[in-house]
């Protein structure tokens, strides 16, 4: 509050009587306050106070705030990650062991044979890791024994060679077996003194073209992963588009201009119908075997002992590749779909025909149940539609055949009514399993594409063979991939989480990647397949871990969003308090050195 000071206070008298002729006039003059200097005491209390909520912050909420906040990241061997994804680690090579037997021939000349075809498949051989190696069976015999302790599993092919008295060179591979048989007049033989020959020539030509696919197919899958570093490819289906790149694995002889250059138009052809029809690697596959007949009969049909007999063998024999279910249904009164034009009588052949443009509007999908997801795994569907007797035998108008493949779905066939049955005008009830034998048949060459075997060698056994070693070396790939994929993902996002059980994933994948580079380099193909496929499983695995994958969801933006009206509010409080006093600090030391100068 403003003083009022009198006449009488000494200021005033004095400047009164430095005028003596001026009345006394009282003078009003403000003075404001000062507050009291702080005491030492309450400039301590104040900065403890300060430094207990900043010391309750850095030491108590910092630590709380990092532990719970912090992501787990487990330690991962990026770069031998980055080494299998490159082709660094290992290189996978395909020797396929090839048993020469020459009952009618001396010893000497089946060596000599053996010794010049060798020659000539190494000359004409553009694929390292991929190679044909001949082997007398007496070699066979003697390594076969000690098979049984693992030291070595061949996947080997016979060839005999008989002498024959016929004047031309002839080659003769059966559907259910592995034995190539070459006939050839006694004379190609050379003479002792000769190392390279006509009939070692042929038989090198012969070897090389019915393994020419799978080296294409597998020199694709090779590289198909490495052509795109930097994207992951989870699916692994052998290779199938038709690449003109090499990978960075193979030798400089494989980086010649264009070993898929090189591809006949035909095995080109070959190799792109492969893509279109073959489907995704799965462990497990669902086959759907439906029976359709637009009016009531076949009442019922022996399914079972028919896939027993002529179904199940061959599932059997690609077990080692994926497991498969089976289920069978029947619906009569199930006509094809109504886009379809009625089927035409071929008075020239006497047949029910069929457009090709219909066919693939054939399958009635609003009345069939047919169901694309049955099962854990991929759903086939195979179709066998019984046509009524008043229009059969039915056929495709083009072709004449009675059977086609949907690509990646499955395939029909028309089973058309024996002569015998169409002449009777009461058909059988029932289907045997006799009648039922011709679509199974063709299901088993339909299932083999779908599974993405090559069309050459015709042999199921070679193309069994030939899978596996395609299907092992699609998994290699992928999981090679995957790995680098995974690190390459580690070090591009480093507050991404990485659980415990993603390097436990790592470490199986890496594990079994060296297991299956070891058994494809020993020719032990089946064990080399089942490695790959338990690295391709921990491979995925880890890569889409539930936990790590949501955290690349989570941009910073968010984290902002979360952080700033929680921490405001405490946070600036706390820092304008010590931005004061640290003022207060520095005008004080100011003050003193003024008055100390």
């Amino acid at each position: 509050m403003p003083e009022f000071l009198s006449a009488s206070d000494p200021q005033t008298v004095s400047d009164d009587s430095q005028n003596p002729s001026q009345s006394a006039i009282p003078v009003v003059v403000a003075n404001v306050k000062q507050p009291p200097p702080e005491s030492r005491e309450s400039i301590r209390v104040r900065q403890l106070v300060i430094f207990s909520f900043w010391a309750i912050a850095v030491f108590l909420g910092l630590p709380i705030w990092y532990c719970t906040t912090s992501v787990y990241r487990a330690q991962l061997p990026l770069q031998e990650m980055e080494d299998w994804a490159g082709g660094k680690a290992c290189r996978p090579t395909f020797p396929l062991q090839i048993v020469v037997e020459g009952p009618s021939l001396h010893e000497n000349d089946v060596l000599r044979i053996v010794r010049a075809t060798q020659h000539a498949l190494d000359d004409q051989n553009d694929f390292s890791l991929h190679h044909l190696r001949l082997r007398l069976e007496s070699d066979f015999a003697a390594t076969n024994a000690s098979q049984q302790h693992g030291r070595l599993e061949p996947s080997g092919q016979n060839k005999q060679l008989y002498e024959d008295t016929i004047q031309a060179t002839e080659r003769a591979l059966t559907a259910h077996s592995a034995l190539l048989c070459i006939l050839y007049p006694s004379g190609l033989v050379a003479p002792a003194s000769s190392t390279s020959f006509p009939l070692a020539t042929f038989l090198a030509a012969q070897l090389q073209n019915l393994f020419a696919e799978e080296q294409a197919i597998i020199a694709n899958a090779l590289t198909a992963s490495s052509s795109s570093p930097g994207t992951h490819q989870p699916t692994a289906n052998g290779g199938q588009s038709v690449s003109t790149s090499t990978t960075s694995a193979v030798s400089s002889k494989d980086h010649r201009p264009g070993h898929a250059r090189a591809l006949s138009p035909e095995l080109a052809a070959r190799l792109a119908g492969r893509a279109t029809r073959a489907l995704k690697y799965a462990p497990t596959y669902h086959i759907t075997i439906s029976l359709f007949s637009p009016n009531a009969w076949p009442s019922s049909w022996d399914i079972e002992s028919a896939i027993a007999e002529y179904l199940t063998p061959l599932l059997d024999s690609a077990s080692i590749i994926s497991n498969f279910t089976i289920d069978t249904q029947t619906q009569l009164y199930a006509s094809f779909s109504s886009s379809v034009q009625d089927p035409q009588y071929d008075d020239s052949r006497g047949v029910w025909t069929l457009r090709g443009q219909d066919l693939s509007g054939f399958i009635n999908a609003a009345e069939w149940p047919l169901s694309p997801s049955i099962g854990v795994g991929p759903t086939l569907n195979f179709i066998i539609y019984v046509p009524d007797s008043s229009t059969t035998p039915l056929v495709i108008k083009e072709s004449q055949a009675t059977s086609w493949l949907i690509p990646q779905w499955g395939g029909v066939m028309i089973l058309n009514p024996s002569a015998s049955v169409r002449s009777n005008e009461a058909p059988a009830s029932s289907l045997s399993k006799e009648d039922i034998q011709p679509a199974l048949l063709v299901f088993s060459h339909q299932l083999l594409s779908f599974l993405g075997a090559p069309q050459s060698p015709r042999s199921i056994p070679l193309q069994l063979q030939t899978l596996t070693r395609i299907r092992a070396a699609s998994l290699f790939q992928s999981a090679s991939s995957t790995m680098g994929s995974l690190a390459r993902l580690t070090v591009a996002l480093p507050s991404i989480a990485i659980p415990k059980t993603v390097s436990t994933a790592v470490e199986i994948t890496l594990d079994h990647l060296g297991k299956t580079c070891n058994a494809l380099k020993d020719g032990r193909f089946d064990t080399a397949l089942k490695n790959a496929k338990t690295a391709e499983m921990a491979a995925e695995r880890g890569f889409f871990e539930k936990s790590m994958v949501g955290q690349v969801y989570f941009p910073d933006e968010h984290k902002v969003a979360v952080y700033l009206p929680l921490l405001g509010p405490v946070g600036v409080p706390l820092i304008m308090s010590a931005l004061k006093e640290l003022k207060r600090i520095w005008m004080t030391r100011q003050a003193g050195n003024l008055a100390s100068g």
